[in-house]
């Protein structure tokens, strides 16, 4: 699922929770979006970090 509908989809149902609540089969729904979130958002920080090179001041890098 695209990160924008993913995100929409999981601000929907937590407006919905918040209003009238979820049913069960919503909850679950919420739980794993909310955990394809978090796995995304994991995978790009770690290959951002991956990429990070560290260069001291007699231009040792350091990975």
């Amino acid at each position: 699922m695209e990160i924008e509908k993913l995100v929409a989809r999981i601000n929907e149902l937590s407006r919905k929770n918040k209003t009238v609540g979820l049913t069960d089969a919503e909850t679950a729904e919420r739980d794993e979006l909310r955990q394809q979130y978090l796995s995304n958002f994991r995978r790009n920080f770690r290959q951002q970090l991956d990429n990070i090179t560290i260069v001291d001041g007699d231009d040792t890098i350091k990975h």
